[in-house]
C-alpha cells in the first residue's frame, strides 16, 4: 500500500524501518474527511509494523496504536520534533477504543507485533506505551510475561502525550479524564448520517407518493398536502435523532439516549405539525397528525440510540439492558403511528 507520510528509513538491528513525519498534509485532512462521511472509512488504514519517527535509537520510546489512519495521524501529529518509536497494531481499520472492545486491539496483536516487528533488538529498555482507552482490550500482566515488555498505559488524549513524556510517563489527573464537548460529539455526526440517508433515499418519496392515495382532492394534492406533511415529519425525526441528540445530549433530560431521542422527536414533530399549519395549509384529521407523533419520535428515538457506540459515557451492558425495553417500544410506536397513518388510505 502507497503511504505517503513516509519520507525516508532508518536502520536498525532488524533492518530498515520506515521513517515517518509528524506534519499532517492536505491529503491526510481530505481523508479524514471523507472518513468522517463514511467513504473508504474501512479502508482507510496503515500497514501494521513499526514506525520511526524523527531520530529515534535504542532508548527512544514506544508508543502503540491502531492502524486507522485517523488514530495514526492523531498520534504523529501530536510528537513534532520527538523521536519515538511507533508500534501500529492490525486493528482491521477500527479506532484504538472500539477496537479494545472489539479486541482486535488485544493483548494476543500487541504480543505477536512486538514479536514480528523484533522490537526486542531495535530498543534497549522493555516498554511500549499504550492509549489509556486500550485498557478493555489489553492484559498488562500477560503482555509482560509473554513478551517481556511492560504495558505503560499514556494520557487518554495524543496531545497530552509531549508532556507524559517530559514527565517521566507520569499523568496528571487531567490526562486521565475523558471528556466529550460539542465538538468532538459533532465530528461523529457525518458517519451516522450518511448512512440513515441512504435508506432515506427511499423511504421518503415512498412517504410523499403514499400520501396521495386516497386523497379526496385527487393523488398530486394528495401527496403535496399529507405526502409532504410526512416527508417533514421523517426529516424532523433524522434531525432529532441523529443530529440534535449528538450535540444537545448533556442537556437533554433523562439518562437513556432512545429517552433523550424521543424528547427531541416529540418536539420537532409539534414544530413541523406548527409549521404545517401556518404554512403548508393542509387538511389533516386528528388521526394523521397523532400518527406522526407515534411514528416520527420512535424514529428519532432508535437513532438516538445509535449514538451510544459513540459515547464517552456507555456500557455495553448498559446498552444492551436500554435495547431490551426501549426497541419493542420503538416498534410498537412505529406500527401504531403507521396504521393510523395508512388506515384511511385503504379504509374507505
Amino acid at each position: 500500500m502507497k503511504q505517503p507520510f513516509i519520507i525516508g528509513s532508518i536502520r536498525t538491528p532488524m533492518g530498515d524501518v520506515p521513517k515517518i513525519s509528524s506534519a499532517l498534509v492536505w491529503a491526510d485532512r481530505w481523508g479524514s474527511i471523507k472518513a468522517r462521511w463514511g467513504v473508504g472509512r474501512m479502508n482507510y488504514t496503515v500497514d501494521p509494523g513499526l514506525y520511526a519517527l524523527g531520530e529515534p535509537n535504542d532508548r527512544s520510546p514506544v508508543l502503540v496504536t491502531a492502524n486507522y489512519k485517523m488514530s495514526f495521524d492523531r498520534l504523529r501529529e501530536a510528537l513534532p520534533e520527538r523521536n519515538a518509536w511507533i508500534l501500529v497494531l492490525n486493528t482491521q481499520g477500527i479506532n484504538v477504543w472500539c477496537a479494545a472492545g472489539k479486541g482486535t486491539f488485544g493483548t494476543d496483536e500487541l504480543v505477536q507485533r512486538i514479536d514480528l516487528s523484533g522490537l526486542i533488538r531495535v530498543v534497549s529498555h522493555r516498554e511500549v506505551i499504550l492509549p489509556q482507552l486500550a485498557g478493555p482490550g489489553v492484559a498488562a500482566y500477560t503482555v509482560r510475561k509473554r513478551s517481556g515488555f511492560k504495558a505503560i498505559y499514556g494520557p487518554i488524549r495524543a496531545a497530552d502525550l509531549p508532556a507524559f513524556l517530559d514527565a517521566g510517563l507520569k499523568a496528571t489527573p487531567g490526562m486521565r479524564r475523558k471528556t466529550f464537548p460539542v465538538r468532538e460529539r459533532t465530528v461523529l455526526i457525518p458517519i451516522e448520517l450518511v448512512s440513515v440517508l441512504k435508506w432515506s433515499l427511499v423511504i421518503l418519496p415512498a412517504f410523499f407518493l403514499l400520501g396521495g392515495m386516497g386523497a379526496p382532492s385527487g393523488f398530486w394534492n394528495g401527496a403535496m398536502s399529507d405526502g409532504l406533511f410526512a416527508v417533514l415529519n421523517l426529516l424532523g425525526a433524522l434531525v432529532a435523532g441523529a443530529v440534535l441528540t449528538p450535540i444537545l445530549l448533556p442537556w437533554i433530560p433523562g439518562r437513556a439516549f432512545s429517552q433523550k431521542g424521543l424528547i427531541m422527536g416529540l418536539l420537532t414533530t409539534l414544530m413541523v405539525t406548527v409549521f404545517s399549519a401556518g404554512y403548508l395549509n393542509p387538511r389533516h384529521n386528528f388521526a394523521e397528525i397523532l400518527a406522526w407523533f407515534f411514528m416520527a419520535p420512535a424514529v428519532s428515538a432508535y437513532l438516538a440510540m445509535n449514538f451510544t457506540g459513540a459515547s464517552t459515557y456507555t456500557s455495553l451492558s448498559g446498552v444492551k439492558k436500554e435495547m431490551k425495553w426501549a426497541v419493542p417500544l420503538e416498534i410498537t410506536a412505529g406500527a401504531v403511528g403507521l396504521c393510523l397513518w395508512l388506515g384511511p388510505r385503504f379504509i374507505t
